[in-house]
């Protein structure tokens, strides 16, 4: 079994979930007493949230580079980011490290693919609908077209992101305002919905959608199992 690095803590909350979820895995994989070997370098969420909304990238690149090394140097065989946002910086962190990293992106779009979907709604931070880096990546590397909300619903995203689900709180009428925009991106087109944060599966499940949801948490989780093993 290779070790599995796990940079983490953006939000801790999402956190937990891939350390059940890749622990669970192994367990399913391999029965008995199994659970995974990993090492997970878990940041002070604040600053880093702070330094996005300031647009802060380059702090943030070196942060996540310090984060990938250190991972390294304690025994991690490959490394995966434990949220969708930070991919941004997912090149950078290949090129001052010498093991593999595990692209969140890519693992769901070979669900996606699996499925033959060629077009997807895509719920994340603002940073992610609206940013380049992983949009594009679904588009030139796997042939999947995106689909993102509105300019006030992602607003309406982003807030809940950040306001509630990276605390721990899962509202009612979050969920809703979540459900009337999914059905705004089938009507524009999308097969299926890519849950495009790690805190989103907090709030929405597949029976709030009636399409294929991507569940990019546990997806990822569950690729790194595969990998690893």
């Amino acid at each position: 079994m290779k070790r599995i690095g796990i940079i983490g803590g953006m939000s801790w909350e999402s956190s937990a979930e891939y350390y059940r979820i890749i622990n669970e895995t192994v367990k399913e994989k391999l029965g008995g007493l199994h659970s995974a070997e990993l090492i997970m370098y878990s940041v002070d969420f604040e600053e880093i949230e702070r330094l996005q909304h300031e647009g802060n990238w380059e702090k943030l690149t070196i942060r996540m580079i310090d984060a990938a090394k250190r991972l390294e140097r304690a025994g991690a065989d490959f490394i995966i980011i434990a949220t969708n946002t930070m991919h941004k910086m997912a090149e950078d962190i290949e090129k001052n490290i010498n093991i593999p990293l595990l692209h969140i992106a890519d693992a769901t779009a070979e669900k996606i693919k699996e499925k033959g979907l060629k077009i997807v709604g895509l719920l994340g931070t603002k940073f992610t609908m609206e940013q380049d880096f992983y949009r594009v990546r679904l588009r030139e590397k796997h042939g999947i077209e995106v689909v993102i909300p509105e300019e006030d619903e992602r607003e309406f995203i982003h807030n809940v992101i950040f306001k509630e689900l990276c605390l721990g709180v899962i509202k009612e009428n979050s969920r809703e305002g979540f459900k009337k925009i999914i059905g705004k991106l089938i009507k524009r087109g999308s097969e299926g919905i890519v849950l495009g944060c790690t805190e989103i599966p907090l709030l929405i499940k597949q029976r709030d959608v009636p399409l294929p949801i991507f569940d990019t948490t546990e997806i990822h989780g569950k690729a790194a199992v595969d990998f690893a093993l």
